[in-house]
């Protein structure tokens, strides 16, 4: 308990990096054909139409793998108040978010932009701290 009263603020937030990354993963994978659907439309007029299916398996993957790293880093600060699994975790969730940015200002989708702003600002703020 100790550890975590120490790193309360890093290991809220790699928590709410972690439920929010593996969450969507899962969404995609159970539900693969509905998101392919839906994106060929959303990216229809766009430089990704076309490219659906291999940009949502490998955003599926680091949204998995960030979620994943950020889970350990979880369990690595609650167990010993240390953890390089965390930083790790943190700047793939950036990474991966900066992708979905990028890809909704493609998809000229600027309200869904805004809305990944405001997971970028928290995830920032995670590298900030354990840096």
């Amino acid at each position: 308990m100790e550890h975590f009263i120490l790193n309360a603020a890093p290991i809220l937030l790699l928590l709410f990096l972690t439920i929010t990354l593996l969450q969507s993963g899962i969404d995609k994978i159970m539900d693969w054909k509905g998101n392919i659907t839906w994106l060929k439309d959303h990216f229809s007029k766009s430089i990704f139409n076309g490219m659906v299916p291999l940009l949502l398996g490998t955003i599926l993957l680091m949204e998995m793998v960030s979620g994943i790293l950020c889970a350990v880093g979880t369990f690595q600060f609650v167990a010993s108040g240390k953890s390089n699994m965390a930083i790790y975790g943190a700047i793939l969730s950036a990474i991966t978010l900066l992708f979905l940015l990028f890809g909704q200002r493609v998809a000229k989708d600027y309200e869904g932009a805004k809305t990944i702003v405001i997971y970028f600002i928290p995830t920032i703020f995670l590298i900030y701290l354990l840096q």
